[in-house]
């Protein structure tokens, strides 16, 4: 492993290679290609960076290719002379590598006419093909009479072409070096091959060059040097490793820029053409996306390694990359500084190959630092900050299929689509001056070492036929579309929509089971004993011997957990909030022998507390779950067979009944079970899956029909059961079979268990109650096909169906995403690894579609076509509420990913509800706070300070104003203020104790001044009043010794209330008489 350096050095030195590739490009020799990993990557959540969705460029020229050696066939036909790779295939040196030839491949030589009905069927604009030297001269030297057959095939074929206004763009040499060549020179070992391809191209100009435009010189000659002389992989099959690969390469620039030269010379002046040579590499990234200062070194010269080779001397300085010098030294051929200039600027624009084969190879070359990954945006980019703004054409774009595939190449679809837009945001966005794409390959060939196993055609071919038809691929049919479209137009149904949600809309949070805290945070809950503090000064706490106080019953208020949790809460703006019990932890026993009392008790100060707050609660019942043991059921009810045994049944609703009893009036809406289509998954055989589904709803329907009985009149709360219910695409959009998979997948997954408790839209009532006949007839047909007595699926009785009919209040749906679905692949291997699910179907996903860590697709649309697809079945009368939705994302705090999902996700549910007319009327993010690490909280975990994400900041936003009105205001309708956090009351909180000490320290010291204050007042008035006294006897009395006296007790008189005391009162009012 290498020593990494501090983080702070760290960014110094990125931020340092960073500016002195912007200041100077000298300081970057030769290029800035680097930068591309020192930039931080497009975010995939920005608008149109993950799709794009536009148009190319007026006249973009749109192509598809072949070479001669993989197609043409009639390797030995009208005077054709033999190919390295003709040898290759016929001799031992490939026997190991591929048993097929390419004697008739696929007869293209013949059927030529049938590959341009293939193109006009594309409209593409060109068509890339290679002329066969040894075809047009079978000893390879041009300076010999051609082949007149071949070159007249080559004419009938360019001018069928122009006439059907498809541009020729014509390749010299595509790895099918005349064997005469290989075995008099040694093939480009020699030098004396540079003048004799020279030779050769020259002819090639003059014969045809006035009809052609585009000059290829030769197609990813880093493959010929190294499979064909480095490993032998490929014809001629030499093994000379590094040492015989480096010289092939030089040979082959040399040839390329001698050709260049000698059409820029004599023929350019005339025919007005442009000529290039393709090259071919792969990509890679740092692994984990890490951008450290070693990581981009060790990605910029894994690219010089492949790319940069070729590239460099053509495009750059006319040399090859110092990497390249530094590692092979002595071993590198050198250019004279003449030839340096000579090499130099021999291409008019770049033409690039972005293909499986070298990225087979380029997964060899990699350091552990480095992902190898097929991004052509990043490539494209790759070349613009390495070799200029040239004008480039991606002359190979595209994947290979396995040959068992046919023409039903659904993944291949997705690669093209990727790869396509790739380009156009590279266009678009990156400023590229990309003006032609070519699929590769137009037809089915001989894939080089790999024979006829894998394809890559647009048309297939059944090599095992004769006639060699041209059978269009599915692939070929959305490439056609994509030309028509010139692009990816934007579809009506993406722009967003402005609009508000109804004032009891459920803005809600979804939770699983809530995690039980049975005592309270303070000892005065459990501990009796009475102690003594600091009776010997030690600041300590000693117990009293012998004395035992009664403890005090706990509070809902004492729970500290509940206020906490409750608290971030109610900060996030939401309604309602939906949680789970926990079946085991309230009857262990799975029956009323033994109730968890305490358990109860803590769920209803949950919602008592929430009650307070004006928050609505959600209640799951069962909330089963992998992870958990028993899957959620009380020990003994799993030990007994779990939901295979109908006892759970009769379980579950007492269970219920429990609930409803002891907190059904607390609860606004019941949630029987979370999710039982999933909880089917983990079953392992056919039969079990539908048992368990059967007793999974007899248990709902059992549970709905007793509130329904005995609680409805009381409580007046709505009972449901969640479903998962990610929406199902037809994988291949050109296939009748993907679209039933797609049906198939959906009735599995949702009407399996809605169908018998509502019953579709269309069905007649007395069909109600039961499984849907789709999937009836379904698993009756694979149960013949697989000589099988019946079908696994369990039936209703007749009692059982009229419990079932109607036992829904509304539908609760969790969504999170979307899937491609096609028919399961039903062949031996796949029946040897893992048993095909019971609705016989593969999901995919496209590659196209952002996603999280997690692997989990964003896709808005999905959610709008879900919810029409159940509204669209069971009718608008029941509501639908989304109970769970939400998406992981791995940020700390600045969770951007789930800021988009959110956005992203409402938009298409206002549209669902505004434009279709779906009843929708509630959303649940999922969830409040991590457990962890961060991944789908809208809170970190209390390990990390429960601190709040970015995202609820878009959340209450969404919320206050109802939706995304056009106005951005705050929806004045709602029914209650939002609940903003307080910080003075966590503040308080934390100080609880501090507070307590400081209140009583401050009602101690208002009391002292209230005492003060009286006193005071009493003082001043006992003096006015003497001062009074005073004045009066002055005034016309005589002083008397006795007035002092009589004075004292009249004070004491008053107050001690003494009222008939004769002498006082007498002093009073008149004047001694003695």
């Amino acid at each position: 492993m290498l020593d990494h350096p501090s983080p702070p050095l760290h960014l110094l030195s990125l931020c340092l290679l960073f500016l002195v590739c912007g200041v100077n490009k000298a300081a970057c020799s030769p290029g800035e290609g680097r930068r591309i990993w020192l930039q931080p990557k497009p975010s995939l959540f920005i608008k149109d960076q993950a799709f794009l969705h536009d148009n190319f460029p007026s006249g973009f020229l749109w192509g598809t290719g072949t070479s001669a050696f993989q197609t043409e066939g009639a390797w030995d036909q009208e005077g054709k002379g033999a190919s390295i790779w003709d040898h290759f295939t016929h001799s031992t040196a490939g026997r190991d590598l591929a048993t097929e030839t390419a004697n008739v491949a696929s007869d293209s030589y013949t059927r030529w006419e049938k590959d341009v009905e293939a193109l006009d069927y594309l409209g593409v604009r060109s068509y890339s093909f290679s002329l066969s030297w040894p075809r047009l001269f079978p000893d390879g030297d041009a300076k010999n009479p051609p082949n007149q057959v071949a070159v007249e095939h080559y004419n009938r074929l360019i001018e069928k072409l122009l006439e059907k206004k498809i541009e020729p763009v014509v390749t010299l040499h595509h790895w099918d070096l005349p064997q005469a060549l290989q075995e008099r020179h040694g093939g480009w070992r020699n030098e004396t091959l540079v003048g004799l391809f020279e030779e050769y191209a020259a002819f090639c100009f003059h014969t045809f060059g006035s009809r052609v435009k585009f000059w290829l010189t030769m197609h990813n000659p880093y493959l010929v040097a190294v499979q064909g002389y480095g490993t032998g992989v490929h014809a001629p099959g030499e093994t000379e490793g590094s040492a015989g690969s480096l010289i092939v390469a030089h040979n082959l620039i040399r040839a390329h820029a001698k050709t260049w030269h000698t059409y820029n010379t004599h023929f350019r002046p005339v025919q007005k053409g442009q000529i290039s040579i393709v090259l071919g590499s792969h990509w890679v990234e740092p692994q984990r996306g890490i951008a450290t200062v070693d990581n981009v070194e060790f990605c910029q010269q894994s690219m010089e390694a492949v790319l940069g080779w070729f590239a460099n001397p053509i495009f750059g300085d006319g040399d090859y990359p110092v990497s390249l010098k530094v590692k092979h030294r002595a071993l590198l051929p050198s250019f004279s500084p003449e030839e340096k200039l000579w090499v130099q600027n021999t291409a008019d624009f770049f033409a690039l190959s972005f293909g499986p084969n070298n990225f087979r190879l380029g997964q060899g070359i990699v350091r552990n630092e480095q992902t190898v990954t097929p991004d052509l945006r990043r490539i494209l980019s790759w070349i613009k900050h390495e070799y200029g703004d040239l004008r480039v054409m991606v002359a190979e774009g595209g994947w290979f299929s396995e040959a068992s595939v046919g023409r039903e190449d659904t993944v291949a679809i997705y690669l093209m689509k990727r790869f396509i837009n790739q380009v156009l945001q590279a266009v678009k966005l990156d400023d590229m001056k990309v003006f032609g794409y070519f699929s590769w390959s137009l037809v089915d060939g001989f894939e080089w070492n790999y024979g006829f196993s894998v394809r890559r055609g647009l048309f297939y071919i059944d090599f095992n036929q004769s006639n060699r038809t041209r059978i269009p691929k599915t692939s070929a049919q959305y490439y056609r579309g994509v030309i028509t479209d010139n692009g990816f137009p934007r579809d009506e149904t993406s722009k967003e929509i402005q609009g508000r949600f109804p004032c009891e809309f459920h803005w809600g949070i979804a939770d699983s089971t809530l995690q039980v805290h049975f005592y309270p945070f303070s000892p005065q809950f459990t501990d009796p004993h009475l102690y003594t503090w600091n009776l010997t000064g030690d600041n300590s706490l000693h117990p009293v011997p012998g004395v035992m106080m009664p403890t005090t019953p706990a509070q809902c208020t004492d729970y500290l957990a509940i206020r906490s949790h409750l608290r971030l809460f109610a900060s996030t703006g939401t309604s309602h909030y939906s949680f789970a019990l926990n079946w085991s932890l309230i009857l262990p026993q799975g029956d009323r022998s033994y109730v968890n009392a305490e358990g109860l008790r803590y769920y209803r100060c949950i919602l008592t507390e929430l009650k307070k707050l004006d928050l609505e609660a959600v209640v799951i019942l069962y909330y089963p779950t992998r992870r958990a043991p028993n899957l959620g059921l009380p020990g003994p009810l799993y030990a007994s067979g779990g939901w295979l045994n109908y006892t759970t049944v009769e379980a579950f609703q007492d269970y219920a009944a429990l609930c409803y009893q002891q907190l059904g009036s607390l609860v606004s809406y019941w949630i029987t079970i979370n999710e039982p289509n999933r909880l089917v998954d983990l079953f392992s055989s056919e039969t079990e899956k539908h048992q368990a589904a059967h007793n999974l709803l007899l248990s709902h329907a059992k549970a709905w029909r007793l509130y329904e009985s005995e609680y409805s009149d009381r409580h007046t709360a709505k009972v449901s059961l969640a479903l998962h219910a990610d929406w199902a695409e037809p994988a291949n959009p050109f296939l009748e079979s993907h679209s039933e998979a797609a049906q198939r997948f959906l009735l599995f997954e949702l009407g399996r268990f809605l169908d018998p408790l509502l019953g579709a839209k269309d069905e007649e009532q007395h069909h109600r109650g039961d499984y849907p006949r789709e999937i009836k007839s379904y698993l009756e047909n694979k149960a013949q096909v697989n000589n099988l007595s019946g079908s696994p699926l369990p039936n209703f009785t007749k009692t059982e169906k009229e419990e079932m009919r109607g036992s829904l209040s509304f539908i609760a749906l969790n969504h999170y995403t979307t899937h491609l679905v096609s028919p399961y692949p039903y062949t031996q291997a796949n029946f040897q690894h893992k048993q095909p699910p019971d609705h016989g179907c593969l999901t995919l996903t496209d590659p196209t579609w952002p996603s999280s860590r997690m692997r989990q697709a964003l896709v808005p649309w999905g959610l709008r076509k879900i919810l029409n697809w159940v509204s669209q079945r069971y009718g608008g009368a029941l509501p639908i509420i989304l109970t769970a939705s939400g998406v992981d994302d791995q940020a700390a705090v600045e969770d951007k990913l789930r800021q988009y999902f959110l956005r992203s996700y409402l938009q298409e549910a206002l549209k669902a509800r505004h434009l279709d007319g779906v009843n929708l009327q509630g959303f649940y993010l999922w969830k409040l706070q991590d457990q962890h690490v961060p991944r789908y909280g809208l809170f970190t975990s209390t390990q990390h300070n429960s601190k709040a994400k970015a995202s609820i900041t878009v959340y209450r936003e969404i919320i206050t104003r109802g939706g995304f009105p056009e106005d951005n205001t705050t929806q004045i309708c709602r029914l209650r203020e939002q609940h903003e956090p307080c910080s003075v009351c966590e503040w308080m909180l934390k100080n609880k104790a501090l507070l307590v000490f400081g209140g009583c320290l401050l009602i101690t010291a208002v009391m002292a001044l209230f005492l003060f204050v009286i006193l005071t007042k009493r003082n001043q008035i006992r003096v006015r009043r003497m001062k009074k006294i005073k004045r009066r006897n002055e005034g016309g009395y005589s002083p008397v010794s006795t007035k002092q006296p009589c004075l004292d007790q009249y004070s004491l008189v008053r107050v001690g209330s003494v009222k008939h005391d004769p002498v006082c009162v007498s002093a009073a009012n008149h004047a001694p008489s003695w």
